[in-house]
């Protein structure tokens, strides 16, 4: 538990933005109706692209705020590429969930929407009861909002920007 109290900060936001962007992107390419081999490209490689630049961030914030603390005098041990790691592989292990149904099949969207939804859930869940000991069932219906917000507005923008590209 320590484990998880210590990198909370980098494991939650790492999986969450993994999974919501990642799924964004599927629910916008269906909703542009574009074929399922598009879909996997495009997930992939933004899974890739913006786990590294999610990793890359943390490491310049990490480092930016430990410079800024020690012309204050303050002396922070520790490693600055810990927390881009966990950001990173938090990213692909939770972002890579959306995509895995249709590398296994061609009619994955319903698959991808649940296994996201109650991945969602689970990381509000457990983030709100294991670590914070709060109300668990609230943060996981926080989570699984938040990521249907924003899969609602991604299918939409692909939508409206599918419907004007091939008129």
């Amino acid at each position: 538990m320590r484990f998880l109290k210590n990198n909370i900060r980098d494991i939650f936001y790492g999986a969450n933005d993994g999974i919501v962007t990642t799924f964004a992107i599927v629910t916008g390419a269906i909703g542009a109706s574009l074929s399922h081999n598009i879909i996997l490209v495009l997930g992939f490689a933004s899974l890739i692209a913006d786990g590294f630049s999610m990793a890359a961030s943390n490491y310049l914030g990490t480092r930016s705020e430990r410079e800024i603390a020690h012309m204050n005098g303050d002396k922070h041990s520790g490693s600055l590429y810990k927390p881009a790691a966990f950001t990173f592989v938090s990213f692909i292990a939770a972002g890579s969930l959306p995509l895995l149904p249709f590398v296994f099949g061609n009619g994955g969207f319903v698959i991808a929407a649940i296994a996201t939804g109650l991945t969602l859930f689970l990381i509000g869940a457990v983030l709100g009861h294991l670590v914070l000991h709060r109300g668990w069932l609230a943060w996981g219906f926080e989570m699984l909002l938040i990521g249907g917000i924003a899969s609602g507005i991604a299918f939409a923008i692909g939508r409206l920007v599918g419907h004007f590209i091939s008129a």
